[in-house]
């Protein structure tokens, strides 16, 4: 059978999600198409995304002038638009879902982002929504962040399925995988059933390289060892920060003790995966990291760049020891690599409160 270069990533184990959701890709047919025609096997979405779909285009007019006709207010109407969306791209992967015994075909909905520090209000959210969608094969995104762990752990514990985002740091990536086993943990001790319930850790990449690369160029102009030192390391963080995770998640997920749970794994997802910099390869964060029981979420233009020219191989268990050395280096060249997850994590709730709200003022 001749595969493109996208279905060639899943020989390898790995597979693609479309980082992007619209109205008009799923009853067009588009969305059917790049699940026949390029092995797509899964869909995210987040306010980002939303506030584009709906805000840039006409297609979601005469739902809003229905609902407004219904004296639903802005935040009811945006629920009612994207949960819509969500459940149409969920049914289309469902086939998929139970084909691959709930290990694919899902489709993720965040909670709302100003609730980002706020666990009592994400748990709320995030059975509501979960309740809403009524779908298997959905995933409910939950920050990463410090307040974000106890939500994962009781949503974990309560069968509903958590797309962990916004994760930047190898730390924070532990407590994570902490939170979701001991949901589960928690869950049997309940008596009821684990073998179903699915969740995935979504490591954003290019964000990271985009930070640290400006610090670096001012070690290369200055010249020396530490010029050396930033040479080797420059766009070289977030993949090598990404290959420690995969080693975290196989010393956790492939271990006997967490095998006889009877659990899913918690996968790793590679997101932001479209690179900052122009100077680096268009396909950079999907060429470098294809390995086994991973997942790439990737928006349109990537998904056509590789389509294109990518050249798939198993690369994330390569070079190990380098990326080691990479993350072991960064202070050598200033770089306090603690200081900068938190800064990222902070301007990545930023961000997406700021696309939330820009689309409640299109709505309005």
């Amino acid at each position: 059978m001749n595969y493109n270069n996208l279905q060639k990533i899943k020989t390898f184990g790995q597979s693609i999600w479309l980082d992007y959701i619209r109205r008009d890709m799923i009853v067009s047919g588009e969305l059917r198409r790049l699940i026949n025609d390029d092995g797509i096997r899964g869909m995210t979405s987040n306010p980002s995304i939303f506030e584009k779909a709906i805000a840039e285009s006409d297609i979601y007019d005469r739902d809003i002038r229905d609902l407004v006709l219904k004296k639903k207010d802005i935040k009811e109407i945006y629920e009612t638009i994207s949960q819509r969306d969500v459940q149409k791209a969920a049914d289309e992967f469902r086939s998929l879902y139970n084909k691959t015994n709930c290990t694919d075909g899902y489709v993720s909905l965040e909670v709302n982002p100003h609730l980002a520090h706020d666990t009592k209000g994400t748990i709320d959210e995030a059975r509501r929504l979960w309740a809403k969608l009524n779908r298997p094969n959905v995933l409910i995104k939950v920050p990463a962040t410090t307040e974000g762990l106890p939500a994962i752990r009781q949503l974990i514990s309560e069968g509903i399925n958590v797309n962990v985002t916004l994760l930047f740091g190898l730390t924070r990536y532990r407590q994570v995988i902490k939170a979701y086993i001991t949901g589960i943990k928690d869950r049997i001790g309940q008596g009821k059933p684990v073998k179903n319930i699915a969740s995935v850790a979504s490591f954003f990449l290019s964000r990271i390289d985009a930070l640290i690369d400006p610090m670096e160029a001012e070690f290369l102009a200055l010249g020396g060892e530490k010029a050396h030192f930033a040479t080797k390391i420059r766009g070289q963080v977030a993949i090598s920060s990404a290959k420690i995770a995969y080693n975290i998640y196989k010393e956790t997920f492939e271990s006997e003790q967490f095998i006889k749970l009877g659990a899913l794994p918690q996968k790793l997802l590679w997101a932001s995966t479209r690179p900052k910099n122009p100077e680096y390869s268009d396909i950079k964060y999907i060429e470098a990291l294809i390995g086994p029981n991973t997942i790439n979420t990737i928006t349109l233009e990537t998904l056509e760049a590789y389509r294109d020219h990518g050249e798939p191989a198993p690369q994330l268990e390569v070079d190990i020891k380098q990326a080691f050395w990479v993350m072991s280096e960064l202070p050598e060249v200033g770089i306090n690599i603690k200081k900068i997850i938190r800064k990222l994590e902070k301007d990545g709730i930023i961000k997406f409160i700021k696309s939330f709200d820009n689309l409640m003022e299109a709505l309005a």
